[in-house]
C-alpha cells in the first residue's frame, strides 16, 4: 500500500482541491436530511468526495467525534435501516412478519464474510468483541498445565478473562510485552516467539492496541505459532472497518470484532470468525432456542456461536447496510483514508513537540493515535472537547482516532487544539 501523504504535502493538495470542490458543499452541511447521494467510488477520491462522506453522518461540527476506538457514529443509511425495521416489527411482531429477518441476517453474514475474505459459514453474528473473545476463551479445550500466551496490551476480555479461566481450571497464562517504541516487525515477533513452548495451546493477540496504537504483525505471528500447532485468536476491534482485513491472508484461527467501532454499524452487534476446520472443536458459551434438541447443533458452521436467545433483528439486518456503506467507498479506500488521516495527525503532534506513543510507521500502526500527556490528562481532554469541539479519549495518554467521517479540517482543528493546550498537556 502506498504510504499516506504527509501533513505538509497533503495540506498543499487540500488547498488546491478546495478550489475545485463543488460550492454546494456548504449547502450540504446546512441541509443534513436527506444526505447527498454518495456515489460508488471508481477513481482516487479528493477532498470533495470525503466531504460527501462526512455529510452522511448526523453529528454537528461543534462536536466532532474522533474516538473510533471506542464508538463511532453510524451513517444515516444504517440508522435509518435500524429505525425502519424496528418500526416494522413494532407494527407486526408476528412470526409471519418476522420470517423475513432470517434472509436479511444471512445477507448481512454473507456481506461481511465476503469483505473479510472468508466463507459465510465461518462467521457468527454476535453482540460485540467482548462476547466473541469470551466464546474463544471458554470454548477452546484446555487442560490443567496447558499454556496460553497473551499480549499484555490486550483488552481485558482478551487477557483478564484468560486469568479467570486459569484460576478456575489450572491453565498457565503467560503475558508478553513488546518494546514501547518498536521500529521493526522483528521487535514485535521475537518476544512472542520466545514465549511459545511445547505446552502452549493458544496465542491470543490484539491486531491493533487500543492503549498504544501498535499494530502487531499477525500474519507472521500466525506462521510462527502454527508451526507448533497453536491456535491463534485475534481481537480485531481496532481493525475491522479501519484496515483492509483479509482473514485468509492473516491466517488466524479465530477473530473477534464489534460493529459499533470502526465498522460504523449498528450498536450491539459484532462478529466471531472461526476457521472452518476449528469450528467443531470449540464449545459455545450459550445454548438457546435455535441450537437444536441435543448436544449436536442443528445450525451450520459458526452459527452455533450465535444461539443467544431473542436478538435485535433490525440491528442484525442493518449490519448488511453497514457493509454496503464500506463497499460504496471501497474497503481498501477506507483503510487508506484512515491511514492518511492518522499520519497527518501524528505528524502534527510531533511538530508540536509532543511525544508519540504510537509508531509513526503506518506498517506498525493503524488508526489509533496516542501521545503522552505528562500534565493534566483530564483537563486536556475537556479542553479539546469544550474549546475546540474534538471528542477524544484518555486511554494510554491523549488518544485520537480519526475515521472517514472526519475531514482534514477536523484533523487540523485537533492539532491546533493540542497546540493551544500545550501547557496543560506538558504540565
Amino acid at each position: 500500500m502506498k504510504r499516506p501523504s504527509t501533513r505538509r504535502t497533503f495540506l498543499a493538495a487540500m488547498a488546491a482541491g478546495a478550489a475545485a470542490a463543488p460550492s454546494a458543499l456548504s449547502a450540504v452541511r446546512a441541509r443534513p436530511n436527506p444526505p447527498p447521494f454518495l456515489p460508488k467510488l471508481t477513481a482516487r477520491p479528493d477532498e470533495s468526495y470525503w466531504e460527501l462522506v462526512r455529510a452522511q453522518f448526523a453529528f454537528r461540527e461543534e462536536r466532532v467525534p474522533m474516538n473510533a476506538a471506542n464508538l463511532c457514529p453510524s451513517p444515516r443509511s444504517v440508522a435509518a435501516r435500524v429505525e425502519e425495521l424496528t418500526r416494522d416489527i413494532d407494527r407486526d411482531c408476528s412470526f409471519n412478519n418476522r420470517a423475513k429477518f432470517r434472509g436479511l441476517t444471512e445477507g448481512s453474514r454473507a456481506a461481511v464474510a465476503a469483505q473479510l475474505g472468508v466463507g459465510p459459514d465461518e462467521i457468527a453474528l454476535v453482540r460485540n468483541t467482548s462476547e466473541a473473545n469470551n466464546t474463544i476463551n471458554n470454548g477452546v479445550p484446555l487442560r490443567a498445565g496447558d499454556e496460553v500466551v497473551i499480549w499484555d496490551q490486550n483488552h481485558p476480555t482478551n487477557n483478564v478473562a484468560w486469568e479467570v479461566r486459569a484460576a478456575r481450571f489450572g491453565i498457565v497464562v503467560k503475558r508478553v510485552s513488546v518494546p514501547p517504541r518498536p521500529t521493526t516487525i522483528e521487535a514485535l515477533i521475537d518476544p512472542f516467539a520466545a514465549a511459545l513452548t511445547d505446552r502452549t495451546r493458544v496465542l491470543s493477540l490484539t491486531h491493533v492496541s487500543n492503549v498504544s496504537g501498535i499494530r502487531l504483525p499477525v500474519r507472521e505471528l500466525c506462521e510462527v505459532a502454527h508451526r507448533r500447532g497453536i491456535h491463534v485468536h485475534v481481537d480485531g476491534a481496532q481493525s475491522w472497518g479501519a484496515l483492509d482485513v483479509d482473514l485468509r491472508e492473516l491466517g488466524c484461527d479465530s477473530y473477534a470484532a464489534s460493529a459499533h467501532k470502526w465498522f460504523m454499524g449498528p450498536k450491539e452487534a459484532g462478529l466471531l470468525y472461526v476457521r472452518e476446520d476449528r469450528i467443531g472443536g470449540i464449545w459455545p458459551n450459550i445454548v438457546a432456542p435455535g441450537w437444536g434438541s441435543d448436544a449436536e447443533p442443528d445450525v451450520r458452521g459458526a452459527r452455533k456461536f450465535e444461539s443467544l436467545g431473542q436478538r435485535d433483528d433490525a440491528c442484525l439486518a442493518a449490519v448488511g447496510t453497514g457493509a454496503e456503506f464500506h463497499e460504496t467507498i471501497g474497503v481498501a479506500e477506507v483503510g487508506g483514508r484512515v491511514g492518511q488521516l492518522a499520519t497527518v495527525l501524528k505528524e502534527g503532534m510531533a511538530e508540536l513537540g509532543m511525544t508519540l506513543v504510537t509508531p509513526m510507521d503506518p506498517g506498525l500502526s493503524g488508526g489509533v493515535c496516542i501521545m503522552e500527556v505528562p500534565g493534566d490528562r483530564r483537563a486536556a481532554l475537556d479542553g479539546l472537547y469544550e474549546q475546540h469541539g474534538i471528542a477524544g479519549a484518555g486511554t494510554g495518554g491523549l488518544r485520537l482516532c480519526p475515521h472517514v467521517y472526519n475531514t482534514m479540517a477536523h484533523v487540523e482543528r485537533a492539532v491546533e487544539g493540542i497546540g493551544a493546550l500545550r501547557g496543560v498537556i506538558l504540565g
